[in-house]
């Protein structure tokens, strides 16, 4: 009767993992629990059978059962290549037991354990099946420094939500095949592809990030990385985007004319050395509730054009090495700027050594604390228009027209006599 009961619950639904367990395990008669089994399979609730080693011993349950009920449910199958002649982790295991990862390799019927790779065994292909219930791929491939590359063969899966660090420090990474990639219900996807320095190329064109709100240090230390179209991306729920592309000092070209940056609060470090960057449109942009910006385009050297005439910089604090060592910027346009809560403003332009003119007659700087270096080694600088700046606040100038040309520097001089000495000295 008991028996008859549990696979009525069964085949109505209404069996659930932790309450089952123990009345799977009353059922003293082998072949009923083989039948109950059987139905667990198909109602996709075979692992409370899998991971109660009572219960696995007695049916005799192996690998391969469960290696077919992953293929057929989970819809995530992932093989991997780890580098040649070397060692380390290739997964990460968080909760073992409640986040259920199954791993063979050479795609035989084996399955590798935990501790398999300190064994000092070789391994070239690696196959990873993942138990439908996972909903965090968070760190999944956290400081896999081995991997050569990885090929997600099966992504069906809609539960899917967090993707943070899932290949952070992955150095070795050379071929990312995530085509196939269902983001719908993904909300973090902060630090997702750190340190992936080894990459190239990388096809996002499928992703879909309407409800990402974390893209924080997303790409960042991506330095082999030439070209990236987020064309596609939909960023209207992100609210971070700091250290976003820091240091992709081989990126090219950079697609981001859809972003819609409403809800991003800050910016800090955004584009900070991505050096090889020749143009930047960020038209589109609205930053009405950014209150950093500071190294945002930090040591973008090769940038030639740069389009911020809709920021709206209201709520900006830092303006600190903002554009330090833009060096082939040959003009910027800030007319837009409002700068009435900035405190700090050191290093804002300081090698900026291909600008001609500067216009910053709508700077309020009544609350401006810093100006250290502020120009320092503008030494292109013809026209620097600064009529209302107010430096009664100012504590910090020193080094502020350092490295300027001298013509500057007179015209500075004779126009502000309240200027302190030290502005003007290295």
């Amino acid at each position: 009767m008991e028996f008859q009961n549990i696979v009525n619950n069964i085949n109505d639904g209404k069996i659930y993992q932790i309450k089952t367990i123990n009345k799977l395990i009353n059922i003293k008669n082998d072949f009923f629990l083989e039948k109950v089994f059987n139905n667990l399979k198909k109602r996709k609730l075979f692992e409370i059978l899998k991971y109660n080693q009572n219960i696995k011993n007695r049916i005799n349950i192996n690998i391969n059962d469960y290696k077919e009920f992953c293929e057929n449910y989970s819809s995530i199958e992932i093989e991997l290549k780890l580098v040649d002649d070397k060692y380390g982790k290739f997964i990460n295991f968080k909760k073992e037991n409640e986040i259920y990862y199954h791993i063979y390799f050479d795609n035989n019927k084996q399955e590798i354990k935990r501790n398999y790779i300190n064994q000092n065994e070789k391994i070239n292909i690696i196959k990873i099946l993942i138990n439908y219930q996972v909903n965090s791929l968070e760190e999944l491939f956290y400081n896999c420094a081995f991997i050569e590359t990885i090929y997600f063969k099966k992504f069906f899966r809609n539960n899917i939500t967090n993707m943070s660090y899932m290949f952070f420090r992955c150095f070795s990474l050379k071929e990312l095949n995530i085509q196939n990639f269902i983001t719908k219900n993904v909300i973090n996807m902060d630090h997702m592809f750190f340190d992936c320095s080894s990459l190239k190329e990388l096809n996002l064109n499928n992703f879909i990030t309407n409800n990402v709100n974390n893209m924080y240090s997303m790409f960042c230390n991506c330095w082999l990385l030439e070209k990236l179209n987020l064309n596609n991306f939909i960023t209207n729920n992100v609210t971070k985007m700091s250290y976003m592309f820091d240091k992709c000092s081989s990126l090219k070209e950079l697609f981001i004319d859809n972003f819609n940056t409403n809800k991003v609060n800050n910016m800090s470090y955004m584009f900070n050395k991505c050096s090889s960057l020749i143009k930047l449109n960020l038209k589109n942009f609205n930053t009405k509730n950014v209150t950093s910006m500071d190294h945002m385009f930090f040591e973008c050297s090769s940038l030639k054009e740069l389009n911020l005439n809709n920021f709206n910089t209201t709520n900006v604090n830092y303006m600190t090495y903002m554009f330090h060592k833009c060096s082939s910027l040959k003009e910027l346009n800030l007319s837009n700027f409002n700068t009435n809560n900035v405190i700090n403003m050191s290093y804002m332009f300081c090698e900026c050594s291909s600008l001609e003119k500067l216009n910053l007659d709508n700077f309020n700087t009544n609350n401006v604390t810093n100006m250290y270096y502020m120009f320092c080694d503008c030494s292109s600088l013809k026209e620097l228009i600064f009529n209302n700046f107010n430096f009664k606040n100012v504590t910090y100038m020193r080094g502020m027209f350092s490295g300027c040309s001298n013509d500057l520097i007179m015209k500075v001089k004779s126009l502000y006599k309240n200027i302190k000495k030290e502005a003007f000295e290295k």
